[in-house]
Protein backbone atom coordinates (compact mmCIF):
# COMPACT_ATOMS: atom_id res chain seq x y z
CA UNK A 1 0.00 0.00 0.00
CA UNK A 2 1.48 3.74 -0.96
CA UNK A 3 1.66 5.62 2.52
CA UNK A 4 0.59 8.93 1.07
CA UNK A 5 -2.37 7.28 -0.63
CA UNK A 6 -3.46 5.55 2.50
CA UNK A 7 -2.97 8.55 4.37
CA UNK A 8 -5.34 10.55 1.86
CA UNK A 9 -8.06 7.96 2.60
CA UNK A 10 -7.86 7.78 5.72
CA UNK A 11 -8.05 11.61 6.03
CA UNK A 12 -11.21 11.54 4.08
CA UNK A 13 -12.77 9.37 6.16
CA UNK A 14 -12.49 11.11 9.21
CA UNK A 15 -13.24 14.33 7.95
CA UNK A 16 -16.31 13.40 5.95
CA UNK A 17 -17.19 12.01 9.80
CA UNK A 18 -15.95 15.10 11.28
CA UNK A 19 -18.24 17.14 9.00
CA UNK A 20 -21.08 14.95 9.64
CA UNK A 21 -20.88 16.01 13.56
CA UNK A 22 -20.57 19.77 12.22
CA UNK A 23 -23.78 18.90 9.96
CA UNK A 24 -25.73 16.96 13.20
CA UNK A 25 -25.14 19.89 15.27
CA UNK A 26 -26.07 22.27 12.93
CA UNK A 27 -29.38 20.50 12.51
CA UNK A 28 -28.93 19.76 9.04
CA UNK A 29 -28.80 16.73 9.11
CA UNK A 30 -31.35 14.86 11.10
CA UNK A 31 -31.01 11.39 13.51
CA UNK A 32 -27.92 10.05 14.82
CA UNK A 33 -24.95 8.99 12.79
CA UNK A 34 -22.38 6.08 14.05
CA UNK A 35 -18.82 7.16 13.39
CA UNK A 36 -15.69 5.16 12.77
CA UNK A 37 -13.63 7.81 13.74
CA UNK A 38 -10.26 5.81 14.99
CA UNK A 39 -10.88 2.72 13.01
CA UNK A 40 -9.75 4.56 9.72
CA UNK A 41 -6.83 1.82 8.92
CA UNK A 42 -8.88 -1.26 9.03
CA UNK A 43 -11.57 -0.15 5.75
CA UNK A 44 -8.67 1.71 4.05
CA UNK A 45 -6.15 -0.67 4.78
CA UNK A 46 -8.06 -3.80 3.65
CA UNK A 47 -9.91 -1.97 0.59
CA UNK A 48 -6.56 -1.35 -0.79
CA UNK A 49 -5.68 -5.16 -1.25
CA UNK A 50 -9.37 -6.11 -2.86
CA UNK A 51 -10.09 -5.96 -6.53
CA UNK A 52 -13.18 -4.33 -8.38
CA UNK A 53 -15.06 -7.20 -8.51
CA UNK A 54 -14.73 -7.97 -4.29
CA UNK A 55 -17.71 -6.96 -2.67
CA UNK A 56 -17.87 -5.33 0.74
CA UNK A 57 -20.20 -5.43 3.23
CA UNK A 58 -20.40 -3.34 6.52
CA UNK A 59 -22.28 -2.41 9.67
CA UNK A 60 -23.93 0.70 10.37
CA UNK A 61 -20.83 2.42 10.98
CA UNK A 62 -19.70 1.68 7.43
CA UNK A 63 -19.31 5.26 6.16
CA UNK A 64 -14.87 4.53 5.86
CA UNK A 65 -15.80 1.20 3.81
CA UNK A 66 -17.91 3.11 1.13
CA UNK A 67 -15.29 5.92 0.74
CA UNK A 68 -12.68 3.11 0.93
CA UNK A 69 -14.07 0.98 -1.68
CA UNK A 70 -14.89 3.83 -4.06
CA UNK A 71 -17.88 6.11 -3.39
CA UNK A 72 -17.77 9.49 -3.85
CA UNK A 73 -17.84 11.67 -1.04
CA UNK A 74 -20.67 14.41 -2.84
CA UNK A 75 -22.83 11.11 -3.33
CA UNK A 76 -22.03 9.84 0.39
CA UNK A 77 -22.60 13.57 1.27
CA UNK A 78 -25.85 14.18 -0.20
CA UNK A 79 -27.59 10.32 0.88
CA UNK A 80 -26.63 11.15 4.61
CA UNK A 81 -28.60 14.59 3.99
CA UNK A 82 -31.98 12.92 2.67
CA UNK A 83 -30.76 14.49 -0.69
CA UNK A 84 -32.04 12.32 -4.19
CA UNK A 85 -28.17 11.03 -3.84
CA UNK A 86 -26.80 8.64 -7.04
CA UNK A 87 -26.57 6.27 -4.16
CA UNK A 88 -30.37 5.50 -2.62
CA UNK A 89 -31.92 8.54 -3.60
CA UNK A 90 -31.41 9.49 0.19
CA UNK A 91 -33.71 6.23 1.64
CA UNK A 92 -30.25 4.87 2.94
CA UNK A 93 -28.92 7.91 4.82
CA UNK A 94 -26.32 7.51 6.89
CA UNK A 95 -26.82 3.56 8.48
CA UNK A 96 -28.33 2.08 5.07
CA UNK A 97 -26.10 3.80 2.53
CA UNK A 98 -24.73 1.74 -0.41
CA UNK A 99 -22.82 1.55 -3.58
CA UNK A 100 -22.90 -1.47 -5.57
CA UNK A 101 -21.13 -0.14 -8.74
CA UNK A 102 -18.44 0.18 -6.50
CA UNK A 103 -18.74 -3.49 -5.07
CA UNK A 104 -20.17 -1.78 -1.40
CA UNK A 105 -23.11 -3.91 -1.24
CA UNK A 106 -24.06 -1.68 2.02
CA UNK A 107 -24.48 -1.42 5.56
CA UNK A 108 -27.25 -3.29 7.94
CA UNK A 109 -27.98 -1.96 11.31
CA UNK A 110 -28.53 -5.57 12.70
CA UNK A 111 -25.84 -6.61 14.64
CA UNK A 112 -24.02 -9.24 12.85
CA UNK A 113 -26.84 -9.14 9.93
CA UNK A 114 -24.21 -8.46 7.21
CA UNK A 115 -22.87 -11.99 7.41
CA UNK A 116 -25.37 -13.54 5.62
CA UNK A 117 -25.55 -10.77 2.74
CA UNK A 118 -21.77 -11.53 2.35
CA UNK A 119 -22.18 -14.94 2.20
CA UNK A 120 -24.81 -14.49 -0.78
CA UNK A 121 -22.08 -12.53 -2.45
CA UNK A 122 -19.57 -15.25 -1.87
CA UNK A 123 -21.92 -17.91 -3.06
CA UNK A 124 -22.34 -15.73 -6.22
CA UNK A 125 -18.38 -15.51 -7.04
CA UNK A 126 -17.79 -19.11 -6.02
CA UNK A 127 -20.97 -20.45 -8.46
CA UNK A 128 -19.94 -17.51 -11.48
CA UNK A 129 -15.76 -16.67 -10.33
CA UNK A 130 -14.73 -13.78 -12.74
CA UNK A 131 -11.36 -14.26 -14.26
CA UNK A 132 -8.77 -13.88 -11.78
CA UNK A 133 -11.28 -15.13 -9.16
CA UNK A 134 -12.86 -12.74 -6.72
CA UNK A 135 -13.63 -12.77 -2.79
CA UNK A 136 -16.72 -11.45 -0.24
CA UNK A 137 -15.69 -9.30 2.39
CA UNK A 138 -17.91 -8.40 5.44
CA UNK A 139 -16.53 -6.08 8.34
CA UNK A 140 -18.28 -6.85 11.91
CA UNK A 141 -17.80 -5.54 15.71
CA UNK A 142 -16.48 -7.85 18.21
CA UNK A 143 -19.68 -8.23 19.88
CA UNK A 144 -21.02 -9.47 16.47
CA UNK A 145 -19.05 -12.77 17.12
CA UNK A 146 -22.19 -13.73 20.08
CA UNK A 147 -24.96 -13.92 17.48
CA UNK A 148 -26.63 -16.79 15.83
CA UNK A 149 -27.37 -16.03 12.78
CA UNK A 150 -23.21 -15.36 12.61
CA UNK A 151 -22.20 -18.36 14.14
CA UNK A 152 -24.39 -20.37 10.76
CA UNK A 153 -23.17 -17.98 8.49
CA UNK A 154 -19.55 -19.01 9.16
CA UNK A 155 -20.94 -22.63 9.56
CA UNK A 156 -22.06 -22.72 6.02
CA UNK A 157 -19.17 -20.56 4.70
CA UNK A 158 -16.64 -22.61 5.70
CA UNK A 159 -18.85 -26.21 4.88
CA UNK A 160 -19.49 -24.76 1.34
CA UNK A 161 -15.90 -23.50 0.94
CA UNK A 162 -17.51 -19.88 -0.02
CA UNK A 163 -14.68 -16.85 -1.18
CA UNK A 164 -15.71 -15.14 2.29
CA UNK A 165 -13.27 -12.98 4.46
CA UNK A 166 -14.35 -11.78 7.44
CA UNK A 167 -13.04 -9.08 8.96
CA UNK A 168 -13.82 -8.66 12.99
CA UNK A 169 -13.43 -4.69 13.92
CA UNK A 170 -12.43 -5.09 17.89
CA UNK A 171 -12.51 -2.05 18.77
CA UNK A 172 -12.77 -2.61 22.58
CA UNK A 173 -16.58 -2.17 23.08
CA UNK A 174 -20.07 -3.97 22.02
CA UNK A 175 -21.93 -0.68 21.88
CA UNK A 176 -21.30 0.14 25.68
CA UNK A 177 -19.91 -3.05 27.36
CA UNK A 178 -16.31 -4.12 27.33
CA UNK A 179 -15.72 -6.53 24.58
CA UNK A 180 -13.88 -8.58 27.37
CA UNK A 181 -17.05 -8.46 29.62
CA UNK A 182 -18.63 -10.63 26.43
CA UNK A 183 -16.68 -12.94 25.28
CA UNK A 184 -13.72 -15.62 26.73
CA UNK A 185 -12.11 -16.39 23.41
CA UNK A 186 -10.96 -13.71 20.91
CA UNK A 187 -12.20 -13.70 17.53
CA UNK A 188 -9.87 -15.30 15.95
CA UNK A 189 -9.16 -18.00 17.75
CA UNK A 190 -12.79 -19.09 17.81
CA UNK A 191 -11.79 -19.20 13.89
CA UNK A 192 -10.72 -22.73 14.28
CA UNK A 193 -13.77 -23.90 14.94
CA UNK A 194 -15.29 -23.39 12.17
CA UNK A 195 -12.55 -25.45 10.26
CA UNK A 196 -11.21 -21.35 9.08
CA UNK A 197 -8.11 -19.99 9.40
CA UNK A 198 -8.22 -16.95 12.25
CA UNK A 199 -6.05 -14.43 12.07
CA UNK A 200 -4.85 -10.96 14.22
CA UNK A 201 -3.57 -7.98 13.16
CA UNK A 202 -2.83 -3.92 14.50
CA UNK A 203 -6.33 -2.42 13.32
CA UNK A 204 -4.47 1.09 13.58
CA UNK A 205 -1.61 0.08 11.27
CA UNK A 206 -2.96 0.12 7.33
CA UNK A 207 0.02 -1.16 6.19
CA UNK A 208 -0.44 -4.03 8.76
CA UNK A 209 -3.92 -4.29 7.68
CA UNK A 210 -3.17 -3.99 3.54
CA UNK A 211 -0.43 -7.26 3.97
CA UNK A 212 -2.80 -9.21 5.91
CA UNK A 213 -5.29 -9.04 3.87
CA UNK A 214 -3.95 -9.68 0.44
CA UNK A 215 -2.11 -12.60 1.87
CA UNK A 216 -5.75 -13.63 3.03
CA UNK A 217 -7.75 -12.88 -0.45
CA UNK A 218 -4.83 -15.17 -2.44
CA UNK A 219 -5.05 -17.78 0.33
CA UNK A 220 -9.25 -17.67 0.11
CA UNK A 221 -9.05 -18.19 -3.75
CA UNK A 222 -6.36 -20.54 -4.03
CA UNK A 223 -7.57 -23.09 -1.40
CA UNK A 224 -11.32 -22.21 -1.70
CA UNK A 225 -12.06 -21.78 2.24
CA UNK A 226 -12.94 -18.80 4.22
CA UNK A 227 -10.67 -16.88 6.54
CA UNK A 228 -11.56 -14.78 9.54
CA UNK A 229 -9.66 -11.28 11.13
CA UNK A 230 -9.58 -9.63 14.11
CA UNK A 231 -8.40 -6.41 13.50
CA UNK A 232 -7.61 -4.39 17.47
CA UNK A 233 -8.50 -0.72 16.87
CA UNK A 234 -10.48 1.68 19.05
CA UNK A 235 -13.38 3.54 19.11
CA UNK A 236 -12.40 7.08 19.23
CA UNK A 237 -16.35 8.39 19.74
CA UNK A 238 -19.06 7.09 21.21
CA UNK A 239 -21.25 4.55 19.49
CA UNK A 240 -23.41 6.77 18.30
CA UNK A 241 -22.82 10.18 17.94
CA UNK A 242 -24.97 11.61 20.98
CA UNK A 243 -23.12 8.80 23.13
CA UNK A 244 -21.49 10.43 26.21
CA UNK A 245 -19.04 7.80 26.91
CA UNK A 246 -19.82 7.94 30.75
CA UNK A 247 -19.15 4.29 31.03
CA UNK A 248 -15.51 4.59 29.42
CA UNK A 249 -12.67 4.28 32.59
CA UNK A 250 -10.56 7.15 33.15
CA UNK A 251 -7.70 7.73 30.85
CA UNK A 252 -8.54 5.39 28.52
CA UNK A 253 -9.89 7.71 26.18
CA UNK A 254 -6.81 9.86 26.37
CA UNK A 255 -4.83 7.16 25.76
CA UNK A 256 -6.55 5.70 22.71
CA UNK A 257 -5.69 9.07 21.22
CA UNK A 258 -2.34 8.71 21.77
CA UNK A 259 -2.48 5.84 19.46
CA UNK A 260 -4.56 7.83 16.40
CA UNK A 261 -3.89 5.83 13.25
CA UNK A 262 -4.01 9.01 11.22
CA UNK A 263 -1.33 10.30 13.29
CA UNK A 264 0.72 7.25 13.33
CA UNK A 265 0.78 7.21 9.74
CA UNK A 266 1.85 10.93 9.33
CA UNK A 267 5.14 10.05 11.71
CA UNK A 268 5.59 7.12 9.22
CA UNK A 269 5.42 8.86 6.58
CA UNK A 270 7.91 11.63 7.99
CA UNK A 271 7.54 13.94 5.61
CA UNK A 272 5.26 17.44 7.49
CA UNK A 273 5.36 19.18 4.17
CA UNK A 274 3.21 16.32 2.11
CA UNK A 275 1.25 15.56 5.06
CA UNK A 276 0.23 19.33 5.36
CA UNK A 277 -0.30 19.24 1.38
CA UNK A 278 -2.15 16.38 1.55
CA UNK A 279 -4.72 17.46 4.64
CA UNK A 280 -5.29 20.84 2.59
CA UNK A 281 -6.09 19.23 -0.43
CA UNK A 282 -8.57 16.30 1.50
CA UNK A 283 -10.08 19.63 3.33
CA UNK A 284 -10.56 21.68 0.18
CA UNK A 285 -11.82 18.27 -1.45
CA UNK A 286 -14.48 17.91 1.09
CA UNK A 287 -15.64 21.42 1.15
CA UNK A 288 -16.47 21.01 -2.80
CA UNK A 289 -17.83 17.74 -2.36
CA UNK A 290 -20.61 19.06 0.50
CA UNK A 291 -21.32 21.94 -1.70
CA UNK A 292 -22.14 19.94 -4.96
CA UNK A 293 -24.51 18.15 -2.65
CA UNK A 294 -26.26 20.60 -1.35
CA UNK A 295 -27.35 21.63 -4.70
CA UNK A 296 -28.79 18.00 -4.77
CA UNK A 297 -32.56 18.95 -4.38
CA UNK A 298 -34.18 16.53 -1.70
CA UNK A 299 -36.00 13.06 -2.00
CA UNK A 300 -39.64 13.73 -3.14
CA UNK A 301 -41.70 12.39 -0.19
CA UNK A 302 -44.39 11.19 -2.65
CA UNK A 303 -42.03 8.43 -3.88
CA UNK A 304 -41.73 6.96 -0.57
CA UNK A 305 -43.50 3.95 -2.06
CA UNK A 306 -41.16 2.96 -4.70
CA UNK A 307 -38.53 0.09 -4.14
CA UNK A 308 -41.36 -1.66 -2.01
CA UNK A 309 -43.41 -4.63 -2.14
CA UNK A 310 -47.11 -3.43 -2.81
CA UNK A 311 -49.95 -6.02 -2.07
CA UNK A 312 -52.83 -6.49 -4.02
CA UNK A 313 -55.90 -8.18 -3.24
CA UNK A 314 -56.78 -10.29 -6.09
Amino acid sequence: MDLVTGYRQMLRVRLFEEQLLALLKAGELVGSAHLCIGQEAVPVGACSALMAEDAVVATYRGHGWAIAKGASLDSMFAEVLGRDSALCGGRGGSAYLMAPDCGFLGENSIVGAGVPVAIGAALARKLQPPAGGAISVVSIGDGAMNQGNVHESLNMAAVLGLPLLIIVENNGYAEMTPADALTAVPAHERAGAYGMEGLLVDGNDPEAVSELVAHARYDIIERSKPVLIEAMTHRLVGHYSGDLQAYRPAGELEAAWRNDPIERLALVIADEATVVKVRNEVQAELAAALETARSVPFAEPGGVGEHLYEVVNL
